[in-house]
């Protein structure tokens, strides 16, 4: 169940993936928010920063900086993380994810799930199709930033 709250911060998550996209990187945004405000927004910095890390969740939290807990937190991204946001998720306990977009990637919410971490799905139309055009307009770096 989606609040108020998750759509907004949501879209600002899907506005970091468009931002990404429109700089020629890979269009995934993240924010990481307590108590409904925001304390860091990122996203995938691959290509414009030449690192290989630095998927949307990492510069969302690389951005907040050291946190005395996570575990009143919560993250938001536009895609469902990939096994090393997740397993970064795990390890710092951030309790609550919320994804803009199963359809074009997905598979780790089992993963999140079993070790604790509520996960809500939006099924955001946005975040699917910015996705999925880019995923048509630039197969291989998709490709490289999935590793396949």
């Amino acid at each position: 169940m989606l609040t108020e709250t998750d759509k907004r911060l949501l879209r600002v998550a899907y506005d970091e993936a468009k931002a990404g996209f429109d700089e020629g990187g890979c269009p995934i945004g993240s924010v990481l928010a307590r108590g409904g405000e925001i304390v860091s927004q990122g996203r995938n910095q691959r290509v414009q920063g030449g690192d290989p890390i630095a998927h949307g969740e990492m510069d969302a939290l690389r951005k907040a900086g050291r946190q005395k807990t996570y575990r009143d937190t919560v993250l938001y991204t536009s895609l469902s993380p990939c096994m090393m946001c997740s397993g970064t998720i795990v390890q710092f306990g951030i309790p609550r994810v919320v994804i803009g977009d199963t359809q074009n990637f997905g598979g780790n919410e089992d993963f999140l799930r079993e070790r604790g971490v509520e996960v809500a799905i939006a099924n955001d139309p946005d975040c699917i199709a910015l996705m999925q055009r880019f995923i048509e307009e630039k197969p291989e770096l998709w490709a490289e930033d999935i590793a396949e």
